[in-house]
């Protein structure tokens, strides 16, 4: 019997792969084309878009990578230039142009750009939110893929077996510390995980070998250990299409990360204002040559399409954009009373991100403490409640800089890791932005991330993953939320300097959508932890060093299910003559100064939100008020306090309302430098003497 022929792969070849639905990449590629046309002619223009990024040239790779993520639980983070992504997951064709108009409903309710995606996919996929940041999608979506595996692996749920996180950037992103430390987490945690990087030669108007050293971030990737590097040319179909398959097979089956840098050229500037007058006419001639879209005709006319059903795929995407836009232009701009809302969780779920979105009920708790047994400093507080919530829920994952084996330098996760095993406590690499992101990341797929900031200094380098963590549920108009409990030790402790002691809880306070908790005390500690931890929203835990086994600081354990609503401030002193209001540290100071004269002396407890009724009553009836407050004096925390005391209780006042900080500079290290810039008691009862005077 004669041999059978060897079948043909025409996936290697110039023909298309019958795996592939090419009726519905033309008619994307198509679609995107149409939208980005009538963006650029008439939209534009006519100011009814007033950011537009042009996808062309990218689009035909993109809507190949789209129509490859299948499995429900998969996600995908891109950038501004990702709609045709976006369009292939199924995103409503009106909400891709009614966000970029603005209008009400899509994206973000008119709240954020047009191009700053997101698609809680209900069908799908999701596309995660992005941010407005280059390269700030890296580690979110690392998140989201070591969130998988600890699904998979950790708590045995096949339905995250074959899901992967795909992340999608320029070749400019690769030179951002989101990129680097994405792939530190996907490489030492082999995540299945896809870097998709679109290499259009520049980033706006750089080249990219001023990005990466000979502008081929996969030939400088090519040893990296742990990553499998594929390249090519994203304009090819059948080459781009063999390894957007290849790539994802790979991920998928061997649950490992792969980075594939796809070459393409980038059409249009790199917004619509952009004039391209870096490059040269022969460079704009070269990328038109090597449009994706007329080789997609050439490669499906005659072999899959005849000339007419091309046509025909061109006029109905032409005509699907046309009505998106009559249903775009229908929709209303958003009432501005309403701009205010969803900063915080209002009783209204999200659809996507926190572990309520999963089924997570927290137990039943109380808001009145049942002290038991014999007082505990704070640390041991706060490593009691992770203990119990670790205990109590599957989701709740600890981490950051040696909070392992070591314990934390803190020592405040001392012995965690040897209970609930390294898959639940871990270290991490050496960076913030990689613990921020990632605990996003987590956050989105549903786990409670209780990421730790060594130092309150070290948070810098996490700042925009911060900011863009506790906008999300206000930019996505409440499609999106990533609750966590960060958790940032600071402040003096016997000594101070400029790089552990900082405390600058106000910045915290000033990114919108965080809730700061700053507990003095071991019973706090432990109510305002436990609310944040069963709570819906991002949270900034501060833990004051010289509190954490400070004496005064301790106190009974509160009980197994008492938790402190956030807001509520407490009088550790009552009195008639001053109100002095302070948190942390300077509570002891405060109400150790005031032993001499009957005060009140009230600790805030949270900073956002923060107690101002209870504030605003003492002072009416002291008719004084003193703020205290370890942070600097300019724009300090206690200028907000005083700014509200002024407008609200001005003509209750005996005396001017007064400050006492630390004066506008970093912490000492000598610990008699640090006692002078440090408010002291005697420095805080000789002013309590001066307005009780006045």
């Amino acid at each position: 019997m004669a041999a059978q022929a060897p079948a043909i792969d025409t996936h290697r070849g110039n023909a298309p792969h019958p795996a592939w639905d090419w009726r519905r990449v033309a008619y994307l590629v198509q679609l995107s084309r149409a939208l980005d046309k009538m963006e650029e002619t008439r939209l534009v223009p006519e100011k009814k878009v007033l950011y537009q990024f042009s996808a062309r040239g990218h689009d035909m790779a993109q809507v190949l990578l789209g129509l490859r993520l299948t499995d429900p639980v998969d996600a995908a983070c891109g950038y501004y230039r990702s709609r045709p992504m976006l369009l292939s997951l199924g995103v409503p064709v009106e909400d891709a142009l009614g966000s970029a108009m603005g209008r009400a409903g899509g994206y973000s309710d008119g709240r954020d750009i047009g191009v700053v995606f997101n698609y809680p996919n209900p069908h799908g996929a999701s596309a995660l939110p992005m941010c407005g940041g280059v390269g700030a999608q890296y580690t979110p979506t690392a998140g989201w893929a070591q969130a998988i595996e600890y699904y998979r692996a950790e708590l045995n749920d096949p339905a995250y077996d074959k899901a992967i996180a795909v992340v999608l950037g320029g070749e400019a992103s690769c030179a951002t510390n989101g990129f680097w430390a994405a792939l530190t987490i996907a490489t030492t945690q082999q995540l299945p995980m896809l870097f998709f990087i679109e290499d259009n030669g520049y980033g706006i108007s750089v080249p990219s070998s001023f990005q990466t050293p000979g502008g081929d971030i996969a030939a400088n990737l090519a040893s990296f250990s742990g990553l499998e590097v594929l390249s090519g040319d994203g304009t090819e179909p059948a080459e781009a299409a063999r390894l957007v398959d290849r790539a994802m097979t790979h991920v998928r089956e061997r649950r490992a990360p792969v980075l594939l840098r796809l070459t393409v050229p980038r059409l249009q500037g790199h917004s619509f204002q952009d004039t391209q007058t870096y490059k040269g006419d022969a460079v704009v001639k070269a990328e038109w040559a090597r449009d994706p879209l007329p080789k997609l005709k050439s490669f499906l006319v005659g072999s899959l399409l005849s000339e007419s059903e091309w046509d025909a795929i061109e006029r109905d995407a032409a005509e699907a954009a046309e009505a998106a836009r009559e249903r775009a232009e229908a929709r209303p701009v958003s009432d501005p009373e309403q701009v205010t809302r969803n900063v915080f969780f209002e009783g209204e779920m999200q659809a996507e991100g926190g572990q309520w979105t999963h089924g997570y009920e927290p137990p039943s708790t109380s808001e009145t403490p049942t002290p038991d047994g014999q007082r505990i400093n704070m640390g041991a507080a706060i490593r009691r409640t992770l203990e119990q919530e670790l205990e109590a829920n599957p989701r709740v994952l600890v981490f950051g800089e040696d909070v392992g084996p070591k314990g934390g330098v803190h020592a405040v996760t001392l012995g965690l890791q040897e209970k609930f095993g390294a898959s639940r406590v871990f270290d991490t690499s050496l960076s913030e932005e990689g613990i921020v992101g990632r605990a996003v990341g987590m956050a989105l797929a549903g786990l409670m991330p209780v990421p730790e900031i060594q130092f309150r200094k070290y948070a810098e380098p996490a700042t925009e993953q911060i900011n863009d963590c506790g906008t999300m549920r206000w930019r996505t108009a409440n499609r999106f939320a990533a609750p966590m409990v960060l958790r940032v030790p600071g402040g003096f402790f016997k000594c101070g300097d400029p790089w552990h002691s900082q405390t600058n809880e106000v910045a915290f306070v000033h990114q919108p959508g965080w809730k700061v908790a700053v507990p003095s005390n071991a019973e706090d500690a432990v109510g305002l932890l436990r609310a944040s931890l069963r709570g819906n929203d991002p949270v900034i835990f501060f833990e004051h060093r010289a509190m954490l086994d400070d004496s005064w600081a301790r106190r009974p354990w509160p009980g197994d299910t008492f938790v402190l609503p956030f807001g509520r401030a407490k009088k550790v002193a009552d009195g008639d003559q001053i109100t002095i209001v302070t948190w942390g540290a300077m509570t002891l100071r405060c109400e150790t100064a005031a032993g001499h004269v009957p005060a009140d002396v009230i600790d805030l407890r949270t900073l956002m939100p923060w107690d101002r009724e209870m504030v605003l009553e003492s002072v009416r009836r002291t008719r004084r008020c003193l703020i205290v407050h370890e942070d600097i004096r300019t724009a300090g925390f206690g200028a907000e306090i005083a700014a509200v005391v002024a407008d609200e209780a001005f003509l209750d006042l005996d005396a001017p309302v007064a400050r006492l900080t630390m004066p506008d500079i970093p912490s000492p290290h000598n610990p008699v430098l640090l006692d002078w810039a440090v408010p002291s008691v005697e420095r805080i009862r000789a002013k309590i003497d001066e307005l009780v005077a006045f």
